[in-house]
């Protein structure tokens, strides 16, 4: 990667707080790179160093021995930064981790038969795409939902957003924070902000700057970001 693309990049965030955004993991926009788990391991630390509200590691079509060896390795990141593990509550507990993302099915379908895996966690989210799915996110435990996609994005090309009056829908029905996601960056986050939501969820836009064999590597963080 040029430099002075990734210098401009910086600068142009400089002053923008993550606080509000939680990121999402997607390694294979590393596939390209001659080691490609090195260079996500080194994308994340670029990405916990801005310092999202939490960073979901999403790679849920993962083995779970496969995603339990890669998780061990992003929670060794950090000590500050949430790191909220997705689709397999067995690794979760197995790892110690009480954050969880689940699919709104399987969260269901746990919460339906009573599963006592539920109450091991402190954090339970999932993803929403009606108001009717957050009120049954919030009937079946959820402290939180990503509601999506609000923008048209390149992850889910033809698919039109839902749009901003979706997004406030969903946040004036349930009591819980609502993210938005989609096609959500630095610039219309206030967008978001002002329909409700507590925050935007952002996957490619923490992405796109770090796709770069070239770009050099980060030490391990051993402190709180």
């Amino acid at each position: 990667m040029n430099k002075n693309v990734l210098t401009s990049a910086s600068a142009k965030t400089a002053c923008f707080s993550y606080a509000r955004m939680i990121a999402v993991s997607n390694r294979h926009y590393f596939d390209g790179e001659p080691d490609p788990e090195a260079a996500f391991l080194n994308g994340i630390r670029h990405i916990l160093l801005k310092a999202p509200r939490a960073l979901i590691l999403r790679e849920k079509d993962l083995s779970p021995e496969a995603y339990a060896l890669l998780a061990q390795k992003v929670l060794s990141l950090s000590t500050e930064i949430p790191i909220i593990l997705h689709s397999f509550p067995q690794v979760a507990q197995q790892l110690g981790v009480k954050r969880i993302h689940l699919p709104l099915p399987l969260l269901q379908q746990m919460a339906d038969t009573s599963d006592p895996l539920l109450s091991f966690f402190s954090l339970i989210g999932t993803s929403v795409h009606s108001v009717s799915d957050a009120e049954t996110a919030v009937s079946c435990g959820a402290a939180y939902c990503l509601a999506g996609n609000i923008f048209e994005t390149q992850c889910k090309i033809g698919l039109p957003g839902r749009g901003l009056a979706f997004l406030r829908e969903v946040s004036e029905r349930v009591r819980i924070p609502v993210y938005g996601i989609g096609g959500v960056n630095e610039e219309n986050l206030p967008q978001l902000l002002n329909a409700g939501a507590a925050g935007g969820c952002m996957m490619s836009g923490f992405c796109r700057d770090l796709i770069s064999s070239t770009q050099p590597d980060l030490p391990s963080q051993s402190t709180p970001l």
